[in-house]
């Protein structure tokens, strides 16, 4: 499959079989995505790659905040206060098709509650990784963090791998940063790393991508 048949092919994976990935895989694809470009070359992009313990510690870390009901306090804005209608739509039509594949109303908080608690543990994924970056870079380093993020999703998917970024795991930053031992750094994101359960109900929808004459505009 070339590169354009993968980046089309690729979506979020909320749901693994348990099948395990060795070490040596991940380390293959860390070894493809650091080619992806960053300004002057100075690659600020960095990856913790959870073992079993730690991995489990941080999700019981994680499910305690989350159960408590405290607010999360991300290190960056990843939605704004409002949303502009065609934003709103997609937004959407995106939580309308995740949810009605679990069955569950967009009325059920609970039901709600419960699916967003799984990102906490990568969807129960074979391998789980936190990315982030020194505390302080400007928004080209964590653009150029987002093209480390695509190169990996994408060597992912042409090995036969699932993957989803996960924005949830920068809700509680302090506590990534206080179980894995890091300092003045940001937490950007995680991500789930596994093989796909092609009977989830979960991966049995995709969502749209927006016209090309929506997003663009052509100069003469």
């Amino acid at each position: 499959m070339n590169t354009c048949d993968l980046i089309r092919k690729r979506k979020s994976c909320r749901a693994y079989i348990d099948q395990p990935i060795t070490l040596e895989m991940v380390r293959s694809l860390l070894e493809i995505a650091k080619w992806a470009p960053s300004g002057v070359n100075h690659q600020p992009s960095k990856v913790a790659i959870l073992g079993p313990k730690t991995r489990e510690k941080l999700a019981s870390a994680l499910f305690e905040k989350f159960d408590a009901g405290i607010s999360p306090n991300p290190d960056y804005d990843f939605c704004p206060d409002s949303w502009s209608d065609s934003y709103k739509l997609r937004r959407k039509a995106c939580g309308q098709a995740l949810y009605q594949s679990l069955g569950v109303a967009l009325d059920d908080s609970e039901g709600k509650k419960r699916h967003k608690r799984r990102n906490y543990n990568f969807f129960e994924a074979s391998i789980g990784l936190i990315v982030f970056i020194d505390k302080g870079m400007p928004k080209g380093s964590w653009l150029d963090v987002g093209l480390f993020i695509q190169n990996f999703l994408i060597a992912a998917e042409g090995i036969g791998l699932a993957t989803c970024a996960q924005a949830s795991f920068a809700d509680y930053p302090d506590v990534v940063r206080e179980v894995l031992a890091l300092e003045k750094v940001d937490i950007v994101c995680g991500i789930a790393l596994g093989y796909r359960d092609l009977n989830h109900p979960l991966n049995s929808y995709r969502t749209e991508r927006n016209s090309l004459e929506n997003f663009t505009q052509w100069y003469e």
